[in-house]
C-alpha cells in the first residue's frame, strides 16, 4: 500500500500525515508537490490540513486549481482512495469530490481542541475496521469547519450512507454542546457516493500515538490497510 501526501504552499499537516503513514503504519509514503501531475504508484492520496495558498478567497478555493488536483480528481473518479483532512476537506468540497460546502465556524473564531466523533458508517475503506457508532477521540483545529448542504443534498447524503462521522460527547450522544463549529447535524466527515473519497475536519493523523493524547486516529489508517489486503 503506497501513500501520497500532497504539499501545497501553506500546508502544515503534511508531515504529520507522512509520519502517520510512513513511521506508524510502515507504509511506502512520498510527498507530492502541488505543481506535480504524476501521482506515481500511489494507492491512497492524503490531502492534508493547513492553510493552502494562505486561505485566500476562501479555504481550498485556490488549491482546487493546482495542477496536482486535476490528477487527484481523475484518480478519484477511477476509484482511487482519497482522504482529505481539515483544509483537505475544504479542498475536496471546493473540487466537488464530495458534496457540500464549508462555512466559517458559527462562533467566528478558530477552534483547536480534542473532540469525540461517532462512526456512522463502516462501509468505506477508511472505516472498514470500525464498528458503527464507535466513538473516537480526535482533535480539531480549524476556523471554517461548519459543514453545510441544502435539503436535497442532505437527503441524498442520508439515503446513500455518506455521513461518515458526526461530533458527539464521550458517551456517543450527538448533542449541540458536542458540536464545535455549528456544523449541520453535527457532521464531521462525509464521503462521495462510491465511498472511495472521505473528507473530514478532525485530524486522525494527530491521534496515532497515545503520547499525543489519543491513538484512535490510527484505526482509520489501519482500516485503509485492511481494506486493501
Amino acid at each position: 500500500m503506497n501513500f501520497g501526501v500532497l504539499v501545497f504552499p501553506g500546508s502544515n499537516c503534511d508531515h504529520d500525515a507522512y509520519h502517520a503513514a510512513a513511521h506508524i503504519l510502515g507504509a511506502d509514503t512520498k510527498f507530492i508537490w502541488h505543481k506535480d501531475t504524476d501521482l506515481g504508484n500511489s494507492d491512497v492520496i492524503i490531502v492534508p490540513g493547513g492553510f493552502s495558498y494562505g486561505d485566500y478567497l476562501r479555504s481550498g478555493a485556490i488549491a482546487k486549481y493546482s495542477p496536482v488536483m486535476k490528477s487527484v480528481i481523475d484518480f478519484a473518479n477511477k476509484g482511487g482512495l482519497v482522504i482529505g483532512i481539515c483544509n483537505g476537506m475544504q479542498i475536496l468540497t471546493e473540487a466537488q469530490l464530495v458534496p457540500g460546502a464549508m462555512l466559517h465556524n458559527e462562533q467566528l473564531r478558530f477552534t483547536c481542541k480534542q473532540t469525540y466523533i461517532k462512526t456512522k458508517s463502516n462501509k468505506t475503506a477508511f472505516t472498514s475496521g470500525l464498528s458503527v457508532n464507535e466513538v473516537l477521540q480526535i482533535p480539531i483545529a480549524h476556523g471554517e469547519g461548519n459543514y453545510f448542504i441544502d435539503e436535497d443534498g442532505l437527503k441524498s447524503l442520508q439515503d446513500n450512507d455518506q455521513i461518515i462521522f458526526t461530533y458527539c460527547d464521550s458517551d456517543g450522544l450527538e448533542t449541540p454542546e458536542a458540536n464545535p463549529n455549528g456544523t449541520l447535524l453535527n457532521i464531521a466527515g462525509v464521503s462521495n457516493k462510491q465511498g472511495n473519497v472521505l473528507a473530514m475536519m478532525p485530524h486522525p493523523e494527530r491521534a496515532v500515538e497515545k503520547q499525543l493524547g489519543s491513538d484512535d486516529g490510527l484505526k482509520i489508517f489501519e482500516s485503509i490497510l485492511s481494506f486493501a489486503r
